[in-house]
């Protein structure tokens, strides 16, 4: 069932419900737009939406301009009490904003983005970015193939290691949320790996080159089982791992979605239920239960291709809004699933 729709300002590639007590309503979206030319440039924005699916309201409540931004990401819940919301981009930045109450030219209660730190992480562009589960500390994976933990302390941004992870570029860096000291990045390159923070980084926990046959685009660690994992690629597949060896992961199953799968998001509380972005194939509502995958809804009211998408947290009937964006027709749509979800 549609609720809104609106064009944001660039071409759009990523859409993130604030997961923070009292600020369920938030919508932040993102761009990444090529200005072509004798100077070419990477121009995005971040925009900021009230959601009341009730009202069917998708309302604009703040924008800042930016360099092209490829990924956003709140801050987790249980980490820093204020959400923060961290963004990759194009120009080699780490840049965090704190979400913050306002009140617009009319005195109505609204909210804000402010920067509160950046950091140069490499004259490379900055492709994915994710919180470890404190949220003092976020993973970048860059174009060059290299991958960089950057500390927030005290609001302060800074590198605190960085290593060569991948041939190419690295599309996927995921902090596992039940075993923060591991990091787990895929690549154009193929590989899925896994790094132990606490050694060298360049000693790797394990690395498979053999089961993806297209590049790795994304990597989630289900919630609700530490030894399940989820990654999407090129090739079409949405493959389920056994991690429960982190030395020799197991592949357990995939599915064929018929479109590169280019983001996994779990849903916020029915375990096993994953929204992802097919690119060239819309969107997909997937169950994910031990070895088996299979497809409860798909949504293709998008022109172009399927690149962000997220569960808005809240209300139990709440859990089940969709926010979706697609790239070259700038189209953000929030949305629900006709049919029953699964618990």
């Amino acid at each position: 069932m549609d609720i809104a729709h609106c064009h944001l300002d660039g071409n759009a590639d990523a859409v993130e419900f604030c997961p923070h007590e009292s600020f369920h309503n938030v919508l932040a979206a993102c761009t990444y737009t090529l200005q072509e030319g004798d100077q070419p440039s990477r121009t995005g924005s971040i925009s900021l939406f009230d959601v009341d699916a009730d009202s069917s309201r998708l309302s604009l409540i703040h924008r800042v301009q930016t360099a092209g931004i490829f990924d956003i990401k709140w801050s987790p819940i249980g980490g820093i009490v204020e959400p923060l919301l961290a963004q990759a981009d194009a120009d080699g930045y780490v840049r965090v904003h704190k979400l913050e109450s306002c009140l617009d030219e009319s005195q109505v209660p609204g909210n804000s983005l402010l920067e509160i730190s950046d950091e140069h992480v490499s004259s490379s562009m900055c492709l994915c970015i994710d919180w470890n589960p404190s949220a003092t500390s976020l993973a970048v994976g860059l174009s060059d193939g290299s991958v960089s933990i950057t500390s927030l302390l005290e609001s302060q941004l800074s590198i605190s290691r960085d290593w060569k992870a991948h041939d190419f570029e690295v599309w996927a860096a995921s902090f596992d949320i039940h075993q923060p000291q591991l990091v787990y990045t895929g690549s154009d390159d193929c590989k899925f790996s896994c790094w132990d923070l606490r050694d060298d980084p360049s000693n790797i926990a394990f690395q498979n080159r053999k089961v993806h046959t297209m590049g790795i685009c994304c990597i989630a660690k289900s919630p609700s089982d530490p030894y399940t994992l989820l990654t999407g690629s090129y090739d079409e597949h949405l493959r389920v791992w056994d991690v429960r060896s982190t030395a020799k992961p197991v592949h357990e199953t995939s599915i064929s979605l018929g479109g590169g799968v280019w983001r996994i998001k779990y849903h916020p509380s029915v375990p096993d239920l994953v929204l992802t972005a097919c690119m060239h194939n819309g969107f997909a509502v997937v169950k994910v239960k031990g070895d088996q995958a299979e497809v409860v809804e798909t949504y293709n009211k998008h022109g172009s291709l399927a690149y962000g998408a997220d569960w808005q947290r809240g209300r139990l009937e709440k859990n089940n809004v969709i926010a979706t964006c697609s790239f070259y027709d700038q189209l953000l749509r929030v949305w629900m699933p006709e049919g029953n979800i699964p618990e």
